[in-house]
């Protein structure tokens, strides 16, 4: 164990634990040992050999936990600052750790006091995953080094030095004889990199490496394939469906066949298929519209004043949530955090993706123009110019309902060509009953004439249903009885010629277009595209829940 050069001690903050090295840069550890990475450096250090110093990480990948003990997802992988000469850790077979007899599993970990580690030594409690999450851990004697604080992101290895897993959940001053561990099969959910080094049964580890080859080279060459139609054509008729929202990426749909797809030829068929659509037939897959990739910005009441509020931005890569700053305000303080945060995102994007700013407010805040906030104090940018910018109701970001309905919505949609404008005048006489009736059968787009203010309980209706998209003016008609021209039946006018024929997918690409044109005007702000606001809502583009944002009181 101690020739092992791969264990890793992580610190940040006031957290240590441990990682273990995957590749030449990239290591794995808990989330909750980086969970102030957005305000504390982190820092690695290797034991075995010290002569590397202290190196910088990043968090590149984040598995969505969320901060309670029993929350899923509590992995992150880190990218330190340059490559290590060192060898990677290697993967045992998943469910190693739990044949029988119990073999003898060992971690090394950072307890205080002990920079240079220690060792632990458990064993695997036979029988399912706790919540299909974790593995428990037992201790082999009443006297040994109990898994504590240090041990979290330690690597549990077999007697060959091979990683069935990682310590998630370290012992409570109660009971120091148990512990819970990430299973690499777990883990490979949340990270689906991981797939291409873990050995799985049932599929030839020849098979599996020329997979992850052709997924590379399909990501470098941008292959225009959609992930959900290359599964179902690659499959047989018993093969399990893809999962409730889809694929994220053609590199989740991989792991989705080594990991659930217990039939023997299936990784080397879905490979065959890709490679048909690398060298052969790439139209015979429709090219898909732009897999977008968030930059989240969420801000929320922080109940700690009327003036105070509570902001997080986050990135998702990789169809994975990446937190990047969290903090209590002043509501004036606001624009500046957002704008060095968002630059700061930017970082955790991959090099190809296609940027999204979302904006996730509360309802009575839908109407900020954000869109119209500089780039930075550099660069005075609308946002809404520089990038497609869309904004969505913080109460429908987070309803179950609600995003379970979205998405069958959007799988009906498919690479639709547009639909029709859903259009809710100026001063209607419309009930919000009859415009939920209207909105309900199969709406995709409703185009409001007014503002919310002015129009309060039928913007009510079509937030509280599935209609992917809303658009309206931030300024214009009041809503009530006026002279002269309707500027708001002019906003809708124009509104469903740009949108006619555009796929709801590409809408926030066609709004920052139109943003942009209305910023080049002779006279911008007669511009009826001025201030047009966009909720566009696409659950699947958030493959995991936003985190909470952290309350100040309580």
């Amino acid at each position: 164990m101690s020739g092992a050069a791969w264990h890793a001690r992580v610190e940040c903050g006031t957290e240590v634990g441990a990682g273990f090295l995957v590749s030449g840069r990239r290591l794995l550890t808990c989330a909750h040992v980086v969970r102030w990475s957005g305000d504390a450096p982190v820092t690695v250090t290797f034991p075995g050999h010290r002569e590397l110093g202290e190196l910088s990480a990043a968090v590149a990948v984040h598995g969505g936990w969320r901060g309670g003990a029993a929350d899923r997802g509590d992995l992150a992988v880190l990218e330190l600052e340059r490559e290590v000469p060192l060898t990677p850790a290697a993967f045992a077979r998943p469910g190693a750790e739990r044949v029988a007899p119990a073999p003898e599993l060992v971690a090394y970990g950072f307890p205080k006091g002990y920079d240079e580690g220690m060792l632990a030594s458990y064993r695997a409690v036979p029988g399912p995953l706790i919540s299909d999450e974790w593995v428990q851990l037992e201790a082999l004697t009443g006297h040994g080094q109990p898994l504590a604080a240090g041990f979290s992101g330690a690597a549990v290895t077999l007697a060959d030095g091979t990683v069935v897993g990682m310590v998630s959940a370290v012992a409570g001053a109660r009971d120091v004889r148990v512990g819970r561990m990430l299973p690499v099969e777990v883990m490979a959910r949340y990270w689906p990199e991981l797939g291409e080094l873990v050995p799985t049964p049932g599929h030839r580890s020849d098979a599996r490496r020329r997979l992850y080859a052709l997924v590379r080279r399909a990501e470098e060459a941008g292959l225009p394939c959609e992930p959900n139609r290359l599964y179902v054509s690659a499959m047989d008729d018993f093969a399990p469906p893809p999962p409730e929202g889809g694929f994220a990426s053609l590199r989740e749909a991989a792991a989705y066949v080594q990991w659930e797809v217990t039939e023997p030829g299936a990784v080397a068929r879905f490979a065959d298929r890709l490679e048909e659509l690398l060298e052969e037939r790439p139209q015979t897959v429709p090219p898909r519209p732009a897999t977008w990739s968030p930059i989240v910005v969420e801000i929320d009441h922080s109940g700690a004043g009327a003036d105070q509020v509570t902001v997080e931005v986050s990135a998702y890569r990789d169809g994975r949530r990446r937190p990047v700053g969290s903090r209590r305000m002043a509501r004036s303080a606001v624009r500046a955090f957002v704008q060095e945060r968002i630059d700061e995102a930017f970082t955790q994007l991959d090099p190809g993706a296609e940027e999204l700013i979302t904006f996730v407010l509360p309802r009575e805040w839908l109407n900020e123009p954000v869109a119209h906030w500089a780039c930075s104090e550099d660069d005075p940018t609308p946002l809404g110019c520089a990038y497609p910018l869309v904004v969505t109701d913080r109460y429908r970001h987070r309803s179950g309902r609600l995003r379970h309905q979205l998405r069958k919505r959007w799988r009906e949609l498919g690479v639709s060509p547009g639909g029709k404008l859903h259009r809710v005048e100026c001063g209607t006489r419309e009930r919000p009953a009859g415009l939920r009736k209207r909105l309900r059968d199969g709406a995709e787009l409703a185009g409001f004439a007014v503002p919310p203010p002015a129009a309060r309980e039928h913007f009510e209706v079509g937030l509280n249903l599935p209609v992917p998209v809303l658009l309206w003016p931030r300024r214009g008609c009041p809503g009530d009885g006026h002279d002269g021209a309707c500027s708001g039946t002019a906003f809708l006018d124009e509104l469903a010629v740009s949108v006619a024929g555009v796929p709801p997918s590409e809408l926030p690409r066609l709004v920052m277009e139109l943003r942009e044109t209305a910023d080049a005007a002779d006279v911008p702000d007669e511009h009826w595209a001025r201030d047009v606001q966009l909720l566009w809502d696409d659950p699947r583009c958030f493959a995991e829940p936003a985190a909470p944002l952290h309350s100040p009181v309580g």
